[in-house]
Order: structure tokens, then sequence, then C-alpha cells
């Protein structure tokens, strides 16, 4: 007999795991995160995973005990003798820690995956991390999916014939070329300097964006700071219009209304991260679809190759 599938939802992302499970074509799988008075998190399976594929689906962000329920939902499936467990990480928390760039500091997302690997995970599946080579941390298969899947056809919707793309950063300077090339259109980076973390000293705009439709990609928007002073920039330097295109939407702090006060058309963000609140100026596209066809794909034993090097999608 052939093991089965088992997709189940860590507390943080229960509404997209609900989603996936759907575009999967299976139901939700049953657990219950019992908590302590204290707030010690313990998650019990309801229903037999013996012999079973466990797909995990948490995304790790703020706060802690998101990972701390994924960590201990793979122990608890381990325990329950299931036969591959898949840890699905739609947003990779500690993604920004991944070296390090000032004496004394962790490298928080080498830790996050050594703790993944000791509790039992055999797989991960995550989306756009901040910095791709995070892949190396791990001594198990990662399937990193490109969010271009799905912003690429968004874009096409948009019908924009004077497009231009631009890199907030410059460290999203390689995933913005990728896309600006999928189009054939010119881009241009605003290079910032910080003085401390989410706090931008100065940002200059390097490229000519007079009169263009401007777009920026980043992976995540975190407080918005640099995305409202990048928008800011570009339409000082001409830009007919700018829109952002981020895949997480961590949005702390003042994010909501940085972005509700800049000169943003809008923010497109996908749901790896839960909203805390609607916004006019945000718009969400799901990557429920993505996901659920990276699970088939892991099950059957299939390439996931097209779903996240984006020159697939031009096949």
């Amino acid at each position: 007999m052939n093991p089965s599938v088992k997709i189940f939802a860590g507390l943080g992302s229960k509404h997209l795991a609900q989603k996936i499970a759907q575009r999967f074509g299976a139901p939700l799988g049953k657990v219950n995160i019992q908590r302590f008075s204290d707030g010690e998190i313990q998650p019990v399976f309801l229903e037999s995973i013996r012999g079973d594929y466990v797909f995990l689906v948490q995304s790790t962000f703020a706060p802690a005990e998101n990972i701390m329920e994924l960590l201990l939902m793979i122990d608890a499936a381990k325990r329950a003798s299931a036969y591959k467990i898949i840890a699905v990480i739609p947003y990779y928390g500690y993604a920004r820690q991944d070296r390090k760039d000032k004496p004394r500091v962790a490298i928080g997302s080498k830790l996050v995956a050594s703790l993944l690997e000791a509790a039992g995970a055999n797989r991960v599946i995550t989306m756009d991390l901040h910095a791709p080579q995070i892949q190396a941390f791990f001594d198990i298969p990662v399937d990193h999916l490109d969010s271009s899947a799905i912003f690429i056809p968004y874009i096409q919707s948009l019908k924009i014939e004077n497009l231009t793309f631009a890199a907030p950063d410059v460290g999203s300077t390689n995933r913005v070329r990728e896309i600006a090339s999928y189009f054939s259109a010119d881009m241009v980076i605003c290079d910032k300097h910080r003085k401390r973390a989410n706090e931008i000293a100065s940002m200059v705009v390097i490229g000519d964006v007079a009169g263009k439709d401007v777009i920026l990609i980043d992976d995540i928007c975190d407080t918005g700071g640099t995305l409202a002073k990048a928008a800011g920039l570009l339409k000082d330097k001409g830009a007919k219009s700018v829109r952002a295109l981020c895949t997480h939407p961590i949005l702390s702090g003042n994010a909501y209304e940085n972005i509700e006060n800049s000169v943003l058309e809008e923010l497109v963000v996908c749901d790896t991260i839960p909203l805390l609140k609607e916004s006019p100026k945000i718009h969400v596209l799901s990557v429920a679809d993505l996901f659920a066809i990276a699970i088939r794909n892991a099950y059957e034993n299939k390439s996931i190759t097209s779903l996240f090097i984006h020159s697939q999608l031009k096949k």
C-alpha cells in the first residue's frame, strides 16, 4: 500500500493551509494545538498518521511560538511513525540573519535550519528566501519556490507599456533583474544606507525613471519604510506611477500607515503571512495553488522545477 498524504496546519497558517488542502483535493488533517496555562504548547494529532506523507504548513513569522509550534508538530509526527515529514514554510522567518555581518551576532537562519532537522523534518518546501544560499544551511532537500510564478501573470494583466522595474536596495538586484529580463524592460536600483535596522539614513536612485511606470520588487515588506521612501524618490525623479510587489507582508510597526500615506499606487503581496487588517492600497495574491502543486509533485516524486525557475513560465 502506498503512503497517503496528510496535510496539517499550524495556527499561524491555518487559513492558507485550508486553501492549499482544498486545491490539493484532500481535507485538512485534524490536529489540536493545546496550551498549558503558562503558554506552553503541545500539539496532538487527532488521527493516525502512521506510514503517511505528513505535510505541516506553518510560516515562521513572529512571535517565536510559530517556530516552536512547528518544531513540536514535527516531533509529534516523527513519534507517531509518519513515513515522511515535510515542513511547508511559506515564509521562512529569521532569514535576514543569514551571515555574520558584524561581530558577536547569531546566524539565525542557520540555527532554525538545524532545529528543523533535529526535530525530524525530512524535507522543506518554502518560498522566496531572503537569501537563496540559506538552502545550503540544510542537509535535507529544500524546494525553494519562486513568487515570479504568481507575480508575472499579475504584471501581465496590468497591460503596462512603459514599464520599468526597480530594486528597493542592492540586495534585491538579482530578483528584479530576472523579472525585468522576462519583460525585456529596464531596471533601476534604489541604493540605501542604514544607520540601524528598520531606519534608512539615505537613498539614491541609480538609473532613469522619468515618464516611466515603475514596479518595485522585493521579498519582504516589514515596516514599509523602504518602499515608501523609494516610491517617493522615484516620483521625485519623474516616474509616472509607482507600485510595489512583495512576497511576504510582515507589515510590522507603522507599516500600514507608511504604505497608505505613500505615493504607491498599490502594494501587492502574497498570503504567506496573514494580514492583520485590510487596507485599500494592499492587494493579496494567493500562493495556495503553487504550494498544492509542489506538495503533489513532492509526493509523486515529480520535478517542481517549473514552480521556482521563472524562465520556465515562457514555455
